[in-house]
């Protein structure tokens, strides 16, 4: 994973020529980390948890259906505060160290998320993806 935050750092400053720590540089690598890595360690994660558990790959993409797009938008208010004083504070060479804190936070979240199964409050995230079902009046399938 270090090589991820130096590779970011050389990609903006060499590549898109931002000078560091500006407000520029820092929200790129901010928009790159929650575009690019978020979403992938999610599937990863979530994916892997599935299959450790013994689940056959019907059962993880019923998993991920459930959990994926909630815990898309809730890392999405906390991931990007935490790396923006990452980029902006803690030096390159550091940025593993610090992460990897909050890392064990999320690993935590995300494995208390994923036992919640069906748990209402989840419901209100489908809203953000469609469902295959579709009711009629009475709440039947058709």
């Amino acid at each position: 994973m270090s090589c991820r935050y130096e590779g970011l750092d050389k990609f903006i400053r060499y590549k898109l020529q931002l000078t560091p720590k500006s407000v520029r540089s820092v929200a790129t690598k901010v928009a790159m980390d929650g575009i690019i890595f978020g979403p992938v360690h999610l599937f990863v994660f979530f994916t892997y948890m599935g299959l450790c558990a013994g689940k056959n790959l019907p059962q993880v993409k019923e998993d991920l259906k459930r959990n994926y797009v909630p815990a898309l938008i809730l890392e999405g208010g906390v991931w990007p505060v935490v790396q923006v004083f990452n980029f902006w504070y803690v030096p390159v060479k550091y940025q593993l160290l610090y992460v990897n804190f909050f890392c064990l936070l999320d690993s935590a979240f995300l494995s208390w998320l994923e036992q919640q199964k069906d748990a209402p409050w989840k419901k209100r995230f489908l809203l953000f993806h469609s469902t295959n079902e579709k009711t009629n009046e009475k709440g039947g399938q058709y």
